[in-house]
């Protein structure tokens, strides 16, 4: 009588351990009202690729840019620590402000972690010729503290402007205002704190946009400035790129 030979393994093995698959990426949300147009980091259809959510209870904008985000380290590593055991395998936030708690959100959640679109401010340096240097804005220079900027690897003397005078922009994200918001206007104070940037330090021969909600007027920054523009979107699209490399061929 003749045996028969094993059959042979086909080799494919679906590996299990996650609660989520196809969405690599996390990103904390702040707890917020305002709209999130496209463009908008807390828009899903922002980004080319799936994406996890988890909104931080109790971290709004106001605590977090005006107040230092005080007490609210614990709430963010355990709602990334959350991300991470749903299937996340790199960490990211919605508000540049938390460059404040990189190195130790990082340390707890062993995966990698971007806080902050001010994380770019280096690589777009070693990009600029001599005699020009990166200039930032933000949703508010004035609660912008060199703790911030040193979280992120910035220059301690990087040229900074803020929306915090306009129209729109600061009265609805920040101040909590109302719940629409002004498209329009909310662009023009973007773009008018970009112009005020430039003409006071004509070095500036890049921008970096802090806050992840400015996306969606970076095209109009960079056509009023006529200056490369940077935001958390080119971050975390490149970012990405390193969870999921191309593959060719």
């Amino acid at each position: 009588m003749t045996s028969r030979a094993p059959s042979p393994a086909t080799g494919r093995i679906a590996r299990g351990g996650k609660a989520i698959y196809g969405a690599p990426l996390g990103i904390l949300m702040l707890e917020a009202r305002f709209p999130r147009i496209l463009g908008d980091m807390g828009n899903g259809a922002t980004w080319p690729f799936p994406v996890l959510y988890r909104v931080v209870s109790g971290a709004s904008p106001d605590k977090v840019v005006m107040q230092g985000a005080a007490g609210l380290l614990p709430d963010f590593i355990d709602a990334a620590r959350d991300l991470v055991r749903l299937g996340a395998e790199a960490i990211t936030t919605n508000c540049g402000f938390l460059s404040l708690f990189q190195r130790e959100i990082a340390a707890a959640v062993g995966v990698p972690v971007a806080t902050s679109s001010l994380m770019q401010v280096p690589w777009v340096q070693a990009t600029l010729p001599p005699g020009k240097r990166v200039g930032l804005v933000t949703v508010s220079a004035g609660t912008l503290s060199p703790a911030h900027l040193e979280g992120a690897g910035v220059p301690l003397d990087v040229p900074v402007t803020g929306t915090e005078n306009g129209q729109e922009f600061f009265r609805v994200l920040i101040k909590a205002e109302k719940d629409d918001m002004d498209i329009d206007l909310a662009e023009q104070d973007v773009v008018e704190a970009a112009l005020d940037l430039v003409a006071k330090n004509p070095d500036v021969g890049a921008i970096v946009l802090e806050c992840t909600n400015m996306p969606p007027y970076a095209a109009a920054v960079q056509v009023a400035t006529g200056l490369p523009v940077y935001d958390i979107y080119s971050m975390i699209t490149w970012f990405h790129a390193g969870l999921r490399p191309r593959v060719f061929g």
